[in-house]
């Protein structure tokens, strides 16, 4: 079993997390942001990730930093899960749709961060959840996870659609590239015989 633990904390936020690659979707988070602990079921339950989440932060300030560092956590706590990466199929694409929005995740478990995002969310908010967050999240993900990541709408109006159908679609492209590759036998699946962030 493939699990990550990490326990983050600063001035503005207390944040534990855990993550098995290799579970079966159960989710149990409380961040005390609702709109996120949705988005997080749904990396859980696409991704057949076992997630448990806690955070603690300056909501009564705004959503930032317990978006940021949540996010910060679950990057590091993927890396731990994946170790040298031996045997993964290293990289994922999905295309998710939710009803009219349509959103493709392109990502690399290749050790370095980089995130491109072109998502077009029409509103500044869903309920009380500032919609710029997403972008935020996801790019501290990469970061801390070293992962290649590209997001891409190619269709959408609803806010919450978009943002839904990106995480579906991240899930999903996560999920096959921490599964193990058979045909890899464990190697590495690198020509340079390395995927790390050195």
């Amino acid at each position: 079993v493939r699990l990550g633990e990490v326990t983050r904390i600063t001035k503005e936020t207390n944040v534990k997390v855990s993550i098995n690659l290799d579970g079966t979707g159960v989710s149990d988070c409380n961040t005390g942001i609702p709109f996120l602990d949705h988005m997080l079921d749904q990396l859980s339950s696409h991704g057949l990730f076992d997630l448990h989440v806690r955070a603690k932060g300056d909501i009564h300030i705004d959503d930032h930093h317990t978006n940021e560092d949540v996010a910060l956590a679950l990057g590091t706590a993927l890396a731990q899960a994946l170790g040298d990466r031996k045997g993964i199929h290293r990289f994922g694409d999905f295309s998710a749709p939710l009803d009219e929005a349509l959103v493709h995740v392109v990502l690399d478990l290749s050790g370095r961060p980089y995130l491109g995002y072109n998502l077009e969310i029409p509103t500044e908010r869903v309920g009380s959840y500032d919609t710029q967050l997403v972008e935020h999240f996801f790019q501290s993900f990469a970061n801390n996870s070293g992962m290649t990541l590209h997001i891409r709408q190619l269709a959408g109006k609803n806010s919450h659609h978009i943002i839904e159908a990106a995480f579906k679609a991240f899930a999903r492209a996560l999920r096959r590239a921490t599964e193990y590759d058979e045909r890899r036998k464990g190697s590495i699946p690198s020509s340079k015989g390395v995927l790390s962030r050195a």
